[in-house]
Protein backbone atom coordinates (compact mmCIF):
# COMPACT_ATOMS: atom_id res chain seq x y z
CA UNK A 1 0.00 0.00 0.00
CA UNK A 2 1.30 3.48 -0.95
CA UNK A 3 2.37 5.62 2.01
CA UNK A 4 0.24 8.71 2.60
CA UNK A 5 2.11 11.92 1.80
CA UNK A 6 1.20 15.37 3.07
CA UNK A 7 2.25 18.91 2.35
CA UNK A 8 5.61 19.83 3.96
CA UNK A 9 6.69 16.16 4.29
CA UNK A 10 10.41 15.67 3.66
CA UNK A 11 10.99 12.90 1.13
CA UNK A 12 13.90 11.32 -0.73
CA UNK A 13 13.84 10.49 -4.42
CA UNK A 14 15.95 9.85 -7.49
CA UNK A 15 15.64 12.12 -10.54
CA UNK A 16 14.88 10.12 -13.68
CA UNK A 17 13.84 12.73 -16.26
CA UNK A 18 14.15 16.47 -16.96
CA UNK A 19 10.87 18.37 -17.36
CA UNK A 20 9.77 21.87 -18.31
CA UNK A 21 9.78 25.04 -16.19
CA UNK A 22 12.81 24.29 -13.98
CA UNK A 23 11.37 20.96 -12.95
CA UNK A 24 12.45 17.34 -13.07
CA UNK A 25 10.56 14.10 -12.61
CA UNK A 26 11.59 11.53 -10.02
CA UNK A 27 10.28 8.66 -7.97
CA UNK A 28 10.35 7.89 -4.28
CA UNK A 29 11.49 4.49 -2.99
CA UNK A 30 7.83 3.46 -2.90
CA UNK A 31 7.46 4.34 -6.58
CA UNK A 32 5.44 7.54 -6.17
CA UNK A 33 6.02 10.04 -8.99
CA UNK A 34 7.28 13.48 -8.03
CA UNK A 35 7.56 16.72 -10.03
CA UNK A 36 10.37 18.54 -8.25
CA UNK A 37 11.72 22.07 -8.70
CA UNK A 38 15.45 22.73 -8.66
CA UNK A 39 18.57 22.72 -10.85
CA UNK A 40 18.91 18.95 -11.01
CA UNK A 41 20.42 16.25 -13.21
CA UNK A 42 19.18 12.79 -14.12
CA UNK A 43 20.53 10.39 -11.52
CA UNK A 44 20.64 12.89 -8.64
CA UNK A 45 19.54 11.42 -5.32
CA UNK A 46 17.89 14.27 -3.40
CA UNK A 47 15.81 15.25 -0.42
CA UNK A 48 12.79 17.45 -1.11
CA UNK A 49 9.88 19.12 0.63
CA UNK A 50 6.38 18.30 -0.61
CA UNK A 51 4.47 21.40 -1.74
CA UNK A 52 1.40 19.60 -3.10
CA UNK A 53 0.21 16.05 -2.41
CA UNK A 54 -2.06 14.76 -5.16
CA UNK A 55 -3.57 11.32 -5.53
CA UNK A 56 -1.30 10.14 -8.33
CA UNK A 57 1.82 12.27 -7.87
CA UNK A 58 3.53 14.84 -5.67
CA UNK A 59 4.93 18.30 -6.28
CA UNK A 60 8.06 19.20 -4.33
CA UNK A 61 11.04 21.52 -4.11
CA UNK A 62 14.60 20.24 -3.78
CA UNK A 63 16.30 20.83 -0.43
CA UNK A 64 19.61 19.04 -0.89
CA UNK A 65 21.46 16.83 -3.35
CA UNK A 66 22.40 13.75 -1.31
CA UNK A 67 24.22 11.84 -4.05
CA UNK A 68 25.13 13.79 -7.21
CA UNK A 69 24.60 12.30 -10.66
CA UNK A 70 27.57 11.40 -12.85
CA UNK A 71 26.03 13.82 -15.40
CA UNK A 72 26.82 16.79 -13.15
CA UNK A 73 29.58 19.33 -13.83
CA UNK A 74 30.58 22.53 -12.06
CA UNK A 75 28.85 25.55 -13.70
CA UNK A 76 31.30 28.15 -14.98
CA UNK A 77 28.95 31.07 -14.30
CA UNK A 78 29.05 32.51 -10.75
CA UNK A 79 25.35 33.45 -10.90
CA UNK A 80 24.11 30.11 -12.22
CA UNK A 81 20.80 29.25 -10.58
CA UNK A 82 19.98 32.93 -10.05
CA UNK A 83 20.11 34.07 -13.69
CA UNK A 84 17.38 32.33 -15.64
CA UNK A 85 19.35 31.90 -18.87
CA UNK A 86 21.56 28.78 -18.75
CA UNK A 87 19.42 26.31 -16.85
CA UNK A 88 21.46 23.24 -17.89
CA UNK A 89 24.94 24.59 -17.24
CA UNK A 90 25.31 22.13 -14.34
CA UNK A 91 24.93 19.21 -16.78
CA UNK A 92 27.78 17.92 -18.96
CA UNK A 93 27.34 18.58 -22.67
CA UNK A 94 27.07 14.92 -23.72
CA UNK A 95 24.31 14.48 -21.14
CA UNK A 96 22.55 17.63 -22.41
CA UNK A 97 22.41 16.08 -25.87
CA UNK A 98 20.93 12.84 -24.48
CA UNK A 99 18.32 14.77 -22.52
CA UNK A 100 17.30 16.74 -25.61
CA UNK A 101 17.04 13.64 -27.81
CA UNK A 102 14.78 12.02 -25.22
CA UNK A 103 12.72 15.21 -24.88
CA UNK A 104 11.89 15.10 -28.61
CA UNK A 105 11.14 11.37 -28.53
CA UNK A 106 8.92 11.64 -25.44
CA UNK A 107 6.87 14.45 -27.00
CA UNK A 108 6.32 12.46 -30.20
CA UNK A 109 5.22 9.40 -28.20
CA UNK A 110 3.09 11.00 -25.47
CA UNK A 111 1.63 13.95 -27.40
CA UNK A 112 1.87 12.84 -31.02
CA UNK A 113 0.97 9.20 -30.49
CA UNK A 114 3.88 7.97 -32.63
CA UNK A 115 5.09 4.46 -31.81
CA UNK A 116 8.84 4.20 -31.22
CA UNK A 117 9.88 7.27 -33.27
CA UNK A 118 13.47 6.93 -34.43
CA UNK A 119 14.90 10.22 -33.23
CA UNK A 120 18.45 10.62 -34.49
CA UNK A 121 21.23 11.69 -32.10
CA UNK A 122 21.25 15.46 -31.61
CA UNK A 123 23.59 17.30 -33.97
CA UNK A 124 25.98 18.95 -31.48
CA UNK A 125 27.08 22.57 -31.47
CA UNK A 126 30.80 23.22 -32.10
CA UNK A 127 30.75 25.94 -29.41
CA UNK A 128 29.12 25.24 -26.06
CA UNK A 129 29.82 28.78 -24.78
CA UNK A 130 30.02 32.27 -26.32
CA UNK A 131 27.97 31.19 -29.34
CA UNK A 132 25.20 33.79 -29.41
CA UNK A 133 25.29 36.44 -32.14
CA UNK A 134 22.56 38.45 -30.42
CA UNK A 135 22.29 39.39 -26.74
CA UNK A 136 19.92 41.85 -25.09
CA UNK A 137 20.85 43.42 -21.75
CA UNK A 138 18.32 45.38 -19.69
CA UNK A 139 18.94 48.39 -17.47
CA UNK A 140 16.93 48.97 -14.29
CA UNK A 141 16.80 51.20 -11.26
CA UNK A 142 16.18 48.12 -9.11
CA UNK A 143 19.08 45.67 -8.82
CA UNK A 144 18.26 42.07 -7.96
CA UNK A 145 20.25 41.23 -4.82
CA UNK A 146 22.10 37.93 -4.70
CA UNK A 147 21.35 35.63 -1.75
CA UNK A 148 24.73 36.38 -0.16
CA UNK A 149 23.98 40.14 -0.29
CA UNK A 150 20.80 39.94 1.75
CA UNK A 151 21.13 41.70 5.09
CA UNK A 152 24.44 43.38 4.29
CA UNK A 153 24.79 47.05 5.10
CA UNK A 154 27.62 47.66 2.63
CA UNK A 155 27.36 46.39 -0.94
CA UNK A 156 30.02 46.30 -3.66
CA UNK A 157 27.50 47.47 -6.30
CA UNK A 158 24.82 50.17 -6.10
CA UNK A 159 21.29 48.96 -5.43
CA UNK A 160 19.73 51.58 -7.72
CA UNK A 161 21.51 50.56 -10.95
CA UNK A 162 21.72 47.25 -12.79
CA UNK A 163 22.70 46.25 -16.31
CA UNK A 164 22.22 42.62 -17.22
CA UNK A 165 19.27 40.22 -17.41
CA UNK A 166 15.85 40.44 -15.83
CA UNK A 167 15.47 38.25 -12.78
CA UNK A 168 13.25 35.26 -13.64
CA UNK A 169 9.58 36.20 -13.46
CA UNK A 170 10.30 39.83 -12.52
CA UNK A 171 9.75 42.68 -15.00
CA UNK A 172 11.32 45.31 -12.71
CA UNK A 173 14.43 43.81 -11.11
CA UNK A 174 17.59 43.16 -13.13
CA UNK A 175 20.52 40.95 -12.22
CA UNK A 176 23.70 43.01 -12.70
CA UNK A 177 26.12 40.91 -14.79
CA UNK A 178 29.86 41.16 -15.23
CA UNK A 179 30.02 38.45 -17.89
CA UNK A 180 27.54 36.42 -19.93
CA UNK A 181 29.06 33.08 -20.86
CA UNK A 182 26.87 32.77 -23.97
CA UNK A 183 27.81 36.20 -25.35
CA UNK A 184 30.84 36.95 -27.51
CA UNK A 185 33.88 38.53 -25.84
CA UNK A 186 33.29 41.87 -27.58
CA UNK A 187 29.72 41.91 -26.25
CA UNK A 188 30.95 41.51 -22.67
CA UNK A 189 33.37 44.37 -23.28
CA UNK A 190 30.44 46.55 -24.38
CA UNK A 191 28.51 45.50 -21.26
CA UNK A 192 31.25 46.63 -18.87
CA UNK A 193 32.02 49.78 -20.88
CA UNK A 194 28.41 50.97 -20.95
CA UNK A 195 28.00 50.26 -17.23
CA UNK A 196 31.11 52.31 -16.35
CA UNK A 197 30.02 55.13 -18.67
CA UNK A 198 26.46 55.22 -17.27
CA UNK A 199 27.63 55.30 -13.66
CA UNK A 200 30.24 58.00 -14.35
CA UNK A 201 27.68 60.18 -16.15
CA UNK A 202 24.90 59.37 -13.65
CA UNK A 203 22.62 58.30 -16.50
CA UNK A 204 19.25 57.47 -14.96
CA UNK A 205 18.37 53.76 -15.37
CA UNK A 206 14.83 52.94 -16.44
CA UNK A 207 12.31 52.44 -13.63
CA UNK A 208 9.60 50.16 -15.04
CA UNK A 209 6.93 50.85 -12.41
CA UNK A 210 7.34 54.63 -12.42
CA UNK A 211 8.03 54.72 -16.19
CA UNK A 212 11.01 57.02 -15.62
CA UNK A 213 14.67 57.01 -16.53
CA UNK A 214 16.89 57.35 -19.58
CA UNK A 215 18.82 54.11 -20.21
CA UNK A 216 16.62 51.09 -21.03
CA UNK A 217 18.45 48.37 -22.97
CA UNK A 218 21.66 47.47 -24.75
CA UNK A 219 21.00 45.09 -27.66
CA UNK A 220 24.07 43.65 -29.37
CA UNK A 221 24.48 41.79 -32.65
CA UNK A 222 27.65 40.20 -34.00
CA UNK A 223 28.47 38.99 -37.51
CA UNK A 224 30.46 35.78 -37.15
CA UNK A 225 31.65 35.69 -40.77
CA UNK A 226 32.54 39.37 -41.18
CA UNK A 227 33.56 40.25 -37.59
CA UNK A 228 31.11 43.17 -37.36
CA UNK A 229 29.49 44.38 -34.15
CA UNK A 230 26.26 46.35 -33.77
CA UNK A 231 25.53 48.25 -30.55
CA UNK A 232 21.89 49.28 -30.24
CA UNK A 233 21.32 51.57 -27.26
CA UNK A 234 17.64 51.84 -26.31
CA UNK A 235 16.72 55.01 -24.39
CA UNK A 236 13.62 56.98 -23.42
CA UNK A 237 14.75 60.06 -25.34
CA UNK A 238 17.57 61.15 -27.64
CA UNK A 239 20.64 62.96 -26.34
CA UNK A 240 23.13 63.43 -29.13
CA UNK A 241 26.04 64.53 -26.94
CA UNK A 242 25.67 61.45 -24.70
CA UNK A 243 25.61 59.11 -27.70
CA UNK A 244 28.70 60.70 -29.25
CA UNK A 245 30.60 60.47 -25.96
CA UNK A 246 29.57 56.82 -25.56
CA UNK A 247 30.67 56.16 -29.15
CA UNK A 248 34.17 57.44 -28.32
CA UNK A 249 34.30 55.29 -25.18
CA UNK A 250 33.26 52.14 -27.05
CA UNK A 251 35.74 52.73 -29.86
CA UNK A 252 38.52 53.13 -27.27
CA UNK A 253 37.45 49.92 -25.51
CA UNK A 254 37.35 47.94 -28.79
CA UNK A 255 40.15 49.35 -30.98
CA UNK A 256 40.05 48.03 -34.53
CA UNK A 257 36.62 46.41 -34.13
CA UNK A 258 34.27 47.02 -37.07
CA UNK A 259 31.28 48.52 -35.30
CA UNK A 260 28.07 50.43 -35.91
CA UNK A 261 26.12 52.18 -33.17
CA UNK A 262 22.41 53.03 -33.28
CA UNK A 263 20.11 54.61 -30.72
CA UNK A 264 16.51 53.35 -30.60
CA UNK A 265 14.22 55.72 -28.72
CA UNK A 266 10.90 54.67 -27.23
CA UNK A 267 8.30 56.19 -24.94
CA UNK A 268 6.39 52.92 -24.42
CA UNK A 269 5.65 51.56 -20.97
CA UNK A 270 7.47 48.28 -21.46
CA UNK A 271 10.94 46.75 -21.34
CA UNK A 272 11.10 45.55 -24.96
CA UNK A 273 14.30 46.57 -26.77
CA UNK A 274 12.72 48.22 -29.79
CA UNK A 275 12.09 51.88 -30.50
CA UNK A 276 9.66 54.14 -32.35
CA UNK A 277 12.59 56.17 -33.73
CA UNK A 278 16.12 55.14 -34.63
CA UNK A 279 19.14 57.47 -34.74
CA UNK A 280 22.37 56.42 -36.46
CA UNK A 281 25.33 57.27 -34.22
CA UNK A 282 28.10 55.69 -36.30
CA UNK A 283 28.60 53.16 -39.08
CA UNK A 284 25.99 51.95 -41.57
CA UNK A 285 23.29 50.93 -39.11
CA UNK A 286 23.42 47.22 -39.90
CA UNK A 287 25.72 44.20 -39.97
CA UNK A 288 26.05 41.63 -42.73
CA UNK A 289 26.13 37.92 -41.94
CA UNK A 290 26.94 35.02 -44.25
CA UNK A 291 25.20 31.66 -44.26
CA UNK A 292 26.68 29.24 -46.77
CA UNK A 293 27.20 31.34 -49.89
CA UNK A 294 24.57 33.92 -49.02
CA UNK A 295 24.91 37.32 -47.33
CA UNK A 296 22.11 38.77 -45.20
CA UNK A 297 21.79 42.34 -44.02
CA UNK A 298 20.65 42.49 -40.37
CA UNK A 299 19.32 45.72 -38.91
CA UNK A 300 18.64 46.45 -35.24
CA UNK A 301 15.13 44.96 -35.17
CA UNK A 302 15.48 42.20 -37.79
CA UNK A 303 15.03 38.53 -36.94
CA UNK A 304 18.02 36.27 -37.50
CA UNK A 305 19.05 32.91 -36.04
CA UNK A 306 21.06 33.55 -32.86
CA UNK A 307 23.67 30.83 -33.46
CA UNK A 308 25.33 31.41 -36.84
CA UNK A 309 27.33 28.19 -37.11
CA UNK A 310 24.43 25.99 -36.07
CA UNK A 311 22.06 27.91 -38.37
CA UNK A 312 24.16 26.61 -41.27
CA UNK A 313 23.92 23.09 -39.89
CA UNK A 314 20.16 23.49 -39.49
CA UNK A 315 19.70 24.79 -43.04
CA UNK A 316 21.91 22.04 -44.47
CA UNK A 317 19.66 19.50 -42.71
CA UNK A 318 16.54 21.16 -44.14
CA UNK A 319 18.10 21.03 -47.60
CA UNK A 320 19.04 17.37 -47.17
CA UNK A 321 15.51 16.41 -46.11
CA UNK A 322 13.87 18.44 -48.91
CA UNK A 323 15.64 16.28 -51.53
CA UNK A 324 15.06 18.97 -54.14
CA UNK A 325 15.31 18.28 -57.87
CA UNK A 326 16.21 20.91 -60.49
CA UNK A 327 12.63 21.01 -61.81
CA UNK A 328 10.98 21.37 -58.37
CA UNK A 329 8.95 24.18 -56.88
CA UNK A 330 9.29 24.51 -53.11
CA UNK A 331 7.12 26.56 -50.76
CA UNK A 332 8.63 28.04 -47.59
CA UNK A 333 5.85 28.81 -45.10
CA UNK A 334 6.53 31.40 -42.36
CA UNK A 335 9.53 32.46 -44.45
CA UNK A 336 10.38 35.57 -42.41
CA UNK A 337 13.20 37.47 -44.10
CA UNK A 338 13.75 34.65 -46.58
CA UNK A 339 16.84 32.94 -45.22
CA UNK A 340 15.56 29.37 -45.74
CA UNK A 341 13.82 30.25 -49.02
CA UNK A 342 17.04 31.60 -50.51
CA UNK A 343 19.07 28.70 -49.13
CA UNK A 344 16.77 26.33 -51.04
CA UNK A 345 16.36 28.42 -54.21
CA UNK A 346 19.78 27.50 -55.59
CA UNK A 347 18.73 23.83 -55.76
CA UNK A 348 15.36 24.00 -57.55
CA UNK A 349 13.46 25.73 -60.34
CA UNK A 350 11.54 28.07 -58.07
CA UNK A 351 11.28 28.84 -54.34
CA UNK A 352 8.23 30.68 -53.03
CA UNK A 353 8.31 32.28 -49.58
CA UNK A 354 5.05 33.08 -47.77
CA UNK A 355 4.84 35.31 -44.71
CA UNK A 356 2.11 37.45 -43.11
CA UNK A 357 4.45 40.24 -41.86
CA UNK A 358 4.87 42.91 -44.56
CA UNK A 359 8.25 44.24 -43.36
CA UNK A 360 9.70 40.73 -43.37
CA UNK A 361 8.58 40.23 -46.99
CA UNK A 362 10.28 43.50 -47.96
CA UNK A 363 13.51 42.36 -46.27
CA UNK A 364 13.26 38.99 -48.03
CA UNK A 365 12.98 40.68 -51.42
CA UNK A 366 16.05 42.81 -50.68
CA UNK A 367 17.99 39.74 -49.54
CA UNK A 368 17.13 37.97 -52.81
CA UNK A 369 18.31 40.98 -54.81
CA UNK A 370 21.46 41.32 -52.72
CA UNK A 371 22.43 37.71 -53.45
CA UNK A 372 21.47 37.80 -57.12
CA UNK A 373 18.78 35.13 -56.75
CA UNK A 374 16.07 35.56 -59.38
CA UNK A 375 14.07 32.35 -58.87
CA UNK A 376 12.78 33.25 -55.39
CA UNK A 377 9.37 34.92 -55.07
CA UNK A 378 7.89 36.27 -51.83
CA UNK A 379 4.23 36.82 -50.98
CA UNK A 380 2.54 38.44 -48.03
CA UNK A 381 -0.35 36.10 -47.27
CA UNK A 382 -2.29 34.68 -44.35
CA UNK A 383 -1.90 30.90 -44.35
CA UNK A 384 -5.21 30.56 -42.51
CA UNK A 385 -7.07 31.69 -45.67
CA UNK A 386 -6.52 28.84 -48.14
CA UNK A 387 -8.67 30.20 -50.97
CA UNK A 388 -7.11 33.68 -50.94
CA UNK A 389 -3.63 32.18 -50.88
CA UNK A 390 -4.51 29.73 -53.67
CA UNK A 391 -5.68 32.63 -55.81
CA UNK A 392 -2.45 34.57 -55.21
CA UNK A 393 -0.32 31.56 -56.11
CA UNK A 394 -2.35 30.31 -59.09
CA UNK A 395 0.22 31.50 -61.69
CA UNK A 396 2.89 29.31 -60.08
CA UNK A 397 3.46 25.57 -60.07
CA UNK A 398 2.20 23.52 -57.15
CA UNK A 399 4.89 22.58 -54.64
CA UNK A 400 6.47 19.13 -54.62
CA UNK A 401 8.13 20.08 -51.33
CA UNK A 402 6.93 22.33 -48.50
CA UNK A 403 9.18 23.63 -45.74
CA UNK A 404 7.43 25.12 -42.71
CA UNK A 405 9.19 26.87 -39.83
CA UNK A 406 6.33 28.16 -37.65
CA UNK A 407 6.67 30.23 -34.48
CA UNK A 408 7.16 28.50 -31.13
CA UNK A 409 3.40 28.10 -30.67
CA UNK A 410 3.24 25.87 -33.77
CA UNK A 411 0.86 26.13 -36.72
CA UNK A 412 -2.66 27.48 -36.43
CA UNK A 413 -5.09 24.63 -37.29
CA UNK A 414 -6.34 26.53 -40.35
CA UNK A 415 -2.78 27.16 -41.54
CA UNK A 416 -1.97 23.48 -41.10
CA UNK A 417 -5.11 22.64 -43.09
CA UNK A 418 -3.92 24.96 -45.87
CA UNK A 419 -0.54 23.22 -45.95
CA UNK A 420 -2.12 19.77 -46.22
CA UNK A 421 -4.44 20.91 -49.04
CA UNK A 422 -1.40 21.91 -51.11
CA UNK A 423 -0.71 18.14 -51.42
CA UNK A 424 3.08 18.29 -51.49
CA UNK A 425 4.98 15.00 -51.65
CA UNK A 426 7.25 16.03 -48.79
CA UNK A 427 6.78 18.30 -45.79
CA UNK A 428 9.86 19.40 -43.89
CA UNK A 429 8.71 20.72 -40.51
CA UNK A 430 11.21 22.83 -38.55
CA UNK A 431 10.37 23.30 -34.88
CA UNK A 432 11.85 24.87 -31.75
CA UNK A 433 9.15 23.29 -29.58
CA UNK A 434 8.95 19.46 -29.45
CA UNK A 435 5.46 19.52 -27.92
CA UNK A 436 3.99 21.52 -30.80
CA UNK A 437 5.94 19.51 -33.38
CA UNK A 438 4.28 16.41 -31.89
CA UNK A 439 0.83 18.02 -31.88
CA UNK A 440 1.06 19.20 -35.49
CA UNK A 441 2.85 16.02 -36.55
CA UNK A 442 -0.06 13.96 -35.27
CA UNK A 443 -2.45 15.88 -37.51
CA UNK A 444 -0.11 15.69 -40.52
CA UNK A 445 0.15 11.91 -40.08
CA UNK A 446 -3.63 11.62 -39.76
CA UNK A 447 -3.98 13.39 -43.13
CA UNK A 448 -2.01 10.84 -45.14
CA UNK A 449 1.68 11.46 -44.37
CA UNK A 450 4.21 9.28 -42.57
CA UNK A 451 7.03 10.55 -40.38
CA UNK A 452 10.35 9.42 -41.86
CA UNK A 453 13.14 11.47 -40.27
CA UNK A 454 13.57 13.29 -36.96
CA UNK A 455 16.87 15.18 -36.62
CA UNK A 456 17.35 17.46 -33.60
CA UNK A 457 19.94 20.24 -33.95
CA UNK A 458 21.35 21.87 -30.81
CA UNK A 459 21.15 25.60 -31.41
CA UNK A 460 21.15 26.50 -27.71
CA UNK A 461 23.77 24.70 -25.54
CA UNK A 462 23.40 25.12 -21.76
CA UNK A 463 19.62 25.46 -22.15
CA UNK A 464 16.74 23.01 -22.48
CA UNK A 465 15.75 24.35 -25.92
CA UNK A 466 16.16 22.20 -29.03
CA UNK A 467 15.50 22.72 -32.72
CA UNK A 468 14.19 19.75 -34.71
CA UNK A 469 13.91 19.02 -38.44
CA UNK A 470 11.20 16.42 -39.11
CA UNK A 471 10.33 15.05 -42.56
CA UNK A 472 6.89 13.74 -43.56
CA UNK A 473 6.28 11.86 -46.84
CA UNK A 474 2.85 11.49 -48.41
CA UNK A 475 1.34 8.06 -48.89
Amino acid sequence: MEPQYRKDDIIQLTVIDPADKDQCFGKTESGMGVMVKGMLAVGDRISARVTKAKQRYLEAVCLEVLEPSTDRVEPVCPVFGVCGGCKWMHVGYEAQLRYKQKKVADALVHIGGFEDPQVLPVFPAPEQFHYRNKVEFSCSSVRYLLPEEMGREELSKPKAFALGFHAPGNFEKVLDLDTCFLAKACMNTVLSTVREFALERALAPYAAKAHEGFLRNIMLRYSERHDQLMVNIVTSWYEKSVMLALKERLEAALPGQAMCIVNNVTSRRNTVATGEQEYLVSGEGFVTERLGELDFRISANSFFQTNTRQAEALYDQILAEAKLRPEDTVYDLYCGTGTITLYLARHCRQAIGIEVVESAIQDAGMNAERNGIGNAVFFQADLKDFHAMQERLSPYAAPRVIVTDPPRAGMHPKALDTMIKLEAERIVYVSCNPANLARDGKEIAARGYRLTTIQPVDMFPQTSHIETVACFERG
